[in-house]
C-alpha cells in the first residue's frame, strides 16, 4: 500500500507557435551602417572647419584691432 501513488489527471501541454525565421544581416545593412557613418564623419569635419574658421577669424579681428606697439613699425614688423 505504501507504494501505490494517487491517480492523476491528464497532463496537458501546450503548444506554442514558433517565432518567425530572421535572416542574419545582410549586406545591405551593413553598407547602410558604413554610410551612415560617413555622413557623420562629413557632418563632424564640416562643423570642426566653421568653427575652426571662427577662432581664426575672431583672432584676426581682435588682432587688428589691437594697437600696434611704437617700436614695432620702426622694425617693420606691422602688417
Amino acid at each position: 500500500m505504501m507504494f501505490m501513488q494517487p491517480d492523476q489527471g491528464p497532463i496537458v501541454v501546450e503548444v506554442y507557435r514558433q517565432p518567425q525565421f530572421t535572416p542574419d544581416i545582410g549586406v545591405e545593412v551593413v553598407l547602410s551602417i558604413f554610410a551612415l557613418a560617413g555622413v557623420m564623419l562629413l557632418f563632424a569635419a564640416v562643423g570642426g572647419l566653421i568653427v575652426g574658421a571662427v577662432v581664426v577669424g575672431i583672432r584676426r579681428a581682435r588682432d587688428a584691432s589691437a594697437p600696434m606697439p611704437p617700436d614695432a613699425r620702426s622694425r617693420g614688423l606691422g602688417l
